[in-house]
C-alpha cells in the first residue's frame, strides 16, 4: 500500500554514456557505472 504523505523525487540527469541515473554531489554529477561525468568546470551541461 502506498502512503500518499511520502515525498516522491524525480530522477537526476541521464548519464550521457550509458543512460543510468547520475547523482548530483555538492559540484558533481556522479554514474554509478562511469563515476564523475560532469563537475563545477563543466559548464556545457
Amino acid at each position: 500500500m502506498s502512503d500518499p504523505e511520502q515525498e516522491v523525487t524525480a530522477p537526476g540527469r541521464p548519464c550521457p554514456h550509458c543512460g543510468e541515473t547520475m547523482v548530483h554531489r555538492h559540484c558533481e554529477y556522479v554514474c554509478p557505472q562511469h563515476g564523475v561525468v560532469f563537475d563545477c568546470a563543466d559548464t556545457f551541461y
